[in-house]
C-alpha cells in the first residue's frame, strides 16, 4: 500500500474517537459491575452489559456515551418492572 492512502473500511478520525469512548464507557460499566456483592446480581448485569452494547455495536447515531448509558439503564428498568 502506498503511503497516505487509508485501507477500505478503516476509521475515521471521529469514528475511532468515539470507538475508544465507548470501549472506555465498557470498561467502566464492568468494573462498576464488580463491586456488586452478590455474584447472582454481578453476573446479570455483566450479562446485560454485554447483550446491549452487542445489540447496539452496528447503530448509526452517534449518542454523548452518557446519554447511550441512561438510556439503557431506563429500558433495563422499564423490563424489569
Amino acid at each position: 500500500m502506498a503511503a497516505g492512502r487509508v485501507p477500505p473500511g478503516a476509521l475515521n478520525l471521529k469514528q475511532f474517537l468515539r470507538r475508544q469512548q465507548v470501549l472506555q464507557l465498557y470498561r467502566k460499566i464492568l468494573r462498576a459491575i464488580r463491586e456488586v456483592p452478590a455474584e447472582q446480581d454481578r453476573r446479570y448485569l455483566k450479562d446485560w452489559a454485554r447483550e446491549e452494547f452487542k445489540r447496539n455495536k452496528d447503530a448509526t447515531e452517534e449518542p454523548e456515551p452518557k446519554e447511550f448509558v441512561a438510556e439503557l439503564c431506563r429500558q433495563s428498568l422499564r423490563e424489569h418492572i
